[in-house]
């Protein structure tokens, strides 16, 4: 798979991720890596789990999501 966000450039380049939201192929140089604590609804409440889960999102996502 080839990265997106190059190929619309005119660029070839090998996609090494996948965007979380929008699922577009990623270059190292077109993604961005986010961390996020994970929260499940239990009981009354919500628990917070560790460690912090790893999101990949392409620039376009990543600024809609602000």
């Amino acid at each position: 798979m080839n990265c997106y966000e190059c190929h619309s450039e005119g660029r070839t380049a090998t996609a090494v991720a996948v965007c979380s939201r929008c699922h577009a192929g990623l270059c190292p140089d077109h993604l961005t890596v986010e961390s996020r604590l994970v929260r499940e609804p239990r009981g009354m409440g919500q628990v917070t789990q560790g460690p912090e889960a790893r999101r990949v999102l392409c620039g376009v996502c990543a600024r809609a999501e602000g």
